[in-house]
C-alpha cells in the first residue's frame, strides 16, 4: 500500500485534506467516497511531497514531536514493523503537518532506504540528535528502547522550555501595561498639564523641558520610531548570521556578562551534557556523539571550543583535558567526565552530569527571573517618578515665587 495526501469536501462544502493509505489513487478516491468525501485532488505521497514540505520549512513542534517517538517505541515493542508502526503513527496523529511528514518517511522506507536515511530527507522536523539515536537503534537492534530514552529526553526539555516561558509570562505582562500606562502619561498627560505652564512664560525646569521634548518627539514621530524598535532586531540578527566574526564577538561579550554569562554557559553546558549522555548511553561512538552536541550549543564561543576539543579526541586526547584546555566549560562537568572516562563508565557518568546542569540551569533560571521582577518594578516605578517630578517642579516653582 502507498500513502496518499488529498484536499476534498465534505458534505457542508468545507474543504478538508490529510493522509490515507491506498493501493491505487482510484482506490483512494474510493475510500474517500464512502466517508462522504468528494475528492479534488489525490497524490501519492514522495519527492513532490517533500519538496513542498522544505519550500514550507515545516517544523514538527516540540510535544507532537516527543508524544510521537513515545508512541512508536510502544508500537515497535508490541512486535510491529517500522512500516506497520508508521502506518498506526499516521492514522491516530491529529496534526497535519505530522502526517504528512511520517507518510513521507514511510514512502522512503518502502522506497527502500533505512529509517535512518528516511528521517534525514526531513532534517527540519527531527534534529540530529533524533537521527543519530535513531540510526544507533537502527544498527544495535535495540530501537524500542533508545526511542524511549529519546522520548525522555524531549520531554525534559519541552518541560524546561515551559517552566521558562510561565515564569516570563507575569514579567512580559507587567512590562507591557507599564509601558502603555507611561507612553499615555508622555505623549496625552504630559502636555494637557505643562502646556499650562508654557502660556505663563516661566521658564521652566530642565527636567520639565527634556519630558516636554520626549513628548513631542513620541508624538510627531512615533510611525518612525516603530518601524525602528521592530526592524533593528531583525536587522541585526540578519547581521549577525551573516557576519560570523561579528556574531563571535557578540557572543563572546554576551559570556563576559556577569549574570547572562554564566546562564548562557550552564544552558549550553546542559544541552551538550543530555545529549552526550543520550548517546553515548546508546551506544554511539564518542566523536559522533560531540559531533551531534556541536549542533545543540548555541554559543558560536562555545561551538568553537568544542570543535577543537574534537580534534584533540581524534588525535588521542582525554575528552576531559580537551574541554578544559579553553577553560570555557564547568568545571563539575570536566570532573565528572574525567570520572567516568578513568572508571570506564563515561556514559553513567554523562547522565549524572546532565542531572546536575539542569538543575544548575532551573536554579539560575528562578534566580534570574526572582530578580528580574523587582527590579522592573523599580524601573517603572522611576519613570513614572520623573513624570511627576516633572510636573511637579514647575508647580513648587511658582509656590515659591508667591511666597
Amino acid at each position: 500500500m502507498a500513502a496518499f495526501n488529498y484536499r476534498a469536501l465534505d458534505a457542508s462544502g468545507r474543504e478538508v485534506s490529510g493522509v490515507l493509505e491506498a493501493d491505487t489513487s482510484r482506490t483512494a478516491r474510493g475510500q474517500l467516497r464512502e466517508q462522504q468525501l468528494f475528492p479534488i485532488e489525490v497524490a501519492p505521497v514522495g519527492r513532490n511531497t517533500l519538496e513542498r514540505l522544505r519550500m514550507g520549512t515545516r517544523h514538527m513542534p516540540s510535544a507532537v514531536l516527543s508524544l510521537l517517538t513515545r508512541q512508536w517505541s510502544m508500537l515497535l515493542d508490541a512486535g510491529l514493523t517500522i512500516e506497520q508502526s508508521l502506518t498506526a503513527l499516521i492514522e491516530q496523529s491529529e496534526n497535519a503537518s505530522a502526517r504528512q511528514i511520517l507518510a513521507g518517511v514511510r514512502a522512503e522506507v518502502l522506497a527502500g532506504h533505512s529509517l535512518h536515511a528516511a528521517l534525514g530527507q526531513y532534517d527540519s522536523a527531527f534534529p540530529p540528535i533524533y537521527r543519530a539515536v535513531v540510526d544507533a537503534g537502527e544498527k544495535s537492534g535495540e530501537l524500542p528502547t533508545l526511542l524511549i530514552r529519546l522520548a525522555d529526553y524531549l520531554e525534559a526539555w519541552q518541560t524546561t522550555r515551559q517552566k521558562i516561558l510561565q515564569a516570563m509570562l507575569y514579567p512580559a505582562l507587567v512590562s507591557g501595561v507599564a509601558l502603555i500606562v507611561v507612553i499615555g502619561l508622555v505623549t496625552y498627560v504630559v502636555p494637557q498639564i505643562v502646556g499650562v505652564f508654557k502660556q505663563s512664560k516661566q521658564a521652566l525646569p530642565l527636567l520639565t523641558r527634556a519630558m516636554i521634548l520626549t513628548s513631542d518627539l513620541l508624538r510627531s514621530s512615533w510611525p518612525w520610531l516603530l518601524l525602528i524598535i521592530v526592524s533593528a532586531p531583525l536587522l541585526a540578527r540578519r547581521a549577525l548570521t551573516r557576519n560570523q566574526a561579528l556574531q563571535l564577538r557578540w557572543h563572546r561579550t554576551l559570556l563576559r556578562l556577569p549574570l547572562l554569562g554564566r546562564h548562557l554557559r550552564t544552558l549550553d553546558s546542559a544541552r551538550l551534557a543530555s545529549t552526550l549522555a543520550i548517546m553515548v548511553g546508546s551506544g554511539v561512538p564518542l566523536l559522533t556523539a560531540l559531533e551531534t552536541g556541536k549542533a545543540v550549543i548555541g554559543n558560536l564561543v562555545l561551538r568553537q571550543s568544542l570543535d577543537r576539543a574534537i580534534r584533540q579526541v581524534r588525535e588521542g586526547s582525554p575528552l576531559h583535558r580537551a574541554l578544559a584546555a579553553d577553560h570555557l566549560f564547568p568545571p563539575l562537568l570536566v570532573h565528572l567526565i574525567a570520572s567516568g572516562e578513568a572508571s570506564g563508565t563515561l556514559g553513567r557518568m554523562l547522565e549524572r552530569a546532565a542531572t546536575q546542569q539542569q538543575a544548575e540551569l532551573d536554579r539560575r533560571t528562578a534566580i534570574a527571573l526572582g530578580l528580574f521582577e523587582p527590579l522592573l518594578i523599580l524601573v517603572m516605578g522611576g519613570v513614572v517618578l520623573l513624570i511627576v517630578l516633572a510636573i511637579l517642579m514647575p508647580i513648587i516653582e511658582i509656590n515659591l515665587l508667591l511666597h
